[in-house]
């Protein structure tokens, strides 16, 4: 039903000069007069101002729509890939023959005055007995129709694609990058403090064999104590205790943070009593807090060293997941296409265990890595997902992968603990649009793009699916010759 903003003109416009408007429509320009004046005489004119709304969206789809003049707007309420289609003057849209639209996909409404003809379905068997020529014209419409709808859907899949990326690119560099920010102010804490502890060294006038006591007894340190890790936590503050009462007993200042510092490395108060045998009490309290800012100093540049060592693994895995500055077709070793995509999801995956089974030895096949890395990345988001759906987080949870030789083809299978594809839909699940995701969350070209890659490729992908266990296998062809 439409909107009670869409009305017909008050004097309507005579047949004849909507006839000769219609040469304007695209697909009608080189209809004969004769034809255009058949539609003049059998449509329905429609006038409209700016910002009336034309219909609401799930209205029933009754109408084609030739629009004469103005421009028109539809907006899905729902969201969605394409959230705003635009009909301009020349066009014919609405729903046309052959086509199997029931329902406005959203809310249209003018942007500007609007003059329309508006065919009702139910004249559709007659207009096509009329004017045999409008079918192929419908067709084509359709055609590009389908086009168009397609082109902005795979276009919103990428960037759905890539904005997941670029989240899980994000969550991982900022793991190592707050880790590096809070090492270097760390180390710049450390290095101002020596500075001003220098002048205490050189005034303690140590002689050659105390300092090579404390060469010793610091290579002891490193060389002998145990790990903190292995000690409960109760007994760690118990160590930390102690140690914090050794050094009020030489009047040693920031003893707290000494003491801290000591615990973790694993130094104890009996280490500490060796001192005694070659230093004095100020000279025991000088030496400790350089060596406790030099412990600490030194955990800061590890954290440096891993932590970037970690951005640069990421910069790897981004470049060969991309194939970045590489040619489009050459040869891939697919275990590394895997392990960079798994370390693009990374954060995705979170405690779900991963398995990978991969046969030594395996060759290197010819293909576009950087569009296979796509295949791997819908296949595993899929598992990630169907073991979110199952609420499984503990052990159970599992996304195991194989890459294995399988007579002249390479086999890689995916397999997940999810709760599995319901049997009447696995034989729809590479269908494209089809998805079983709520709305907004899925468009239903993932499992479409992977199948068509790796068709491109000459190869072939099934699922088998049960509760508990679905699994989808890739073939790829080894023989450069049969990929292309």
């Amino acid at each position: 039903m439409l909107s009670p903003f869409v009305t017909s003109p008050a004097s309507p416009t005579p047949v004849e000069e909507i006839a000769e408007a219609l040469v304007n429509i695209g697909p009608l320009h080189d209809l004969p007069y004769e034809d255009r004046l058949w539609l003049a005489t059998h449509g329905q004119e429609w006038i409209a101002n700016a910002g009336d709304i034309l219909y609401e969206e799930g209205s029933p789809a009754d109408q084609m729509v030739l629009i004469l003049k103005g421009e028109l707007h539809v907006r899905r309420q729902q969201g969605g890939p394409m959230a705003l289609f635009i009909g301009r003057a020349g066009q014919m849209t609405g729903v046309l023959p052959f086509s199997r639209m029931k329902a406005f996909g959203g809310q249209g409404f003018a942007v500007s005055p609007l003059w329309a003809l508006v065919i009702h379905k139910s004249l559709f068997p007659e207009m096509l007995q009329a004017i045999p020529s409008m079918a192929q014209r419908v067709v084509s419409a359709l055609l590009d129709r389908v086009r168009e709808v397609t082109r902005i859907e795979q276009q919103a899949e990428k960037l759905t694609a890539l904005g997941k990326l670029a989240g899980n690119l994000a969550h991982e560099l900022n793991n190592p990058a707050s880790a590096a920010q809070r090492a270097a102010s760390g180390l710049v804490t450390e290095l101002r403090a020596n500075r001003a502890n220098r002048f205490k060294l050189v005034n303690l006038c140590l002689s050659e064999e105390q300092i090579e006591s404390i060469q010793a007894w610091e290579q002891k340190i490193f060389d002998h104590v145990a790990k903190p890790a292995e000690l409960h936590a109760a007994s760690l503050i118990t160590r930390e205790e102690t140690i914090r009462t050794w050094l009020d007993t030489v009047a040693c200042p920031d003893a707290w943070e000494i003491a801290a510092q000591f615990t973790e490395q694993g130094i104890t108060a009996a280490d500490l009593d060796e001192l005694h045998t070659f230093l004095g009490p100020n000279e025991i309290c000088v030496m400790l807090q350089y060596f406790a800012r030099y412990l600490r100093t030194s955990r800061s540049i590890e954290t440096l060293l891993s932590s970037t060592s970690r951005i640069f693994d990421l910069i790897s895995a981004v470049k060969a997941y991309s194939y970045m500055d590489r040619a489009p077709i050459l040869e891939v070793d697919v275990r590394d296409g895997i392990d960079a995509t798994l370390q693009m999801l990374q954060s995705r995956i979170g405690k779900v265990r991963v398995i990978r089974n991969y046969a030594p030895d395996l060759p290197t096949i010819s293909a576009y890595g950087g569009e296979l890395n796509q295949v791997w990345t819908a296949l595993i988001e899929n598992a990630i997902e169907a073991i979110a759906e199952n609420g499984d987080t503990g052990p159970e949870a599992k996304l195991r992968i194989s890459v294995r030789l399988e007579g002249d083809m390479l086999l890689v299978e995916i397999q997940d603990s999810g709760p599995g594809i319901r049997p009447e839909l696995q034989d729809r699940i590479f269908e494209p649009f089809f998805t079983t995701k709520p709305p907004g969350q899925g468009l239903g070209l993932g499992l479409d793009n992977a199948m068509r890659i790796v068709r491109k490729h000459r190869g072939h992908i099934s699922v088998r699916s049960e509760p508990g266990d679905t699994c989808f296998r890739v073939r790829l062809p080894l023989d450069q010759l049969q990929a292309y």
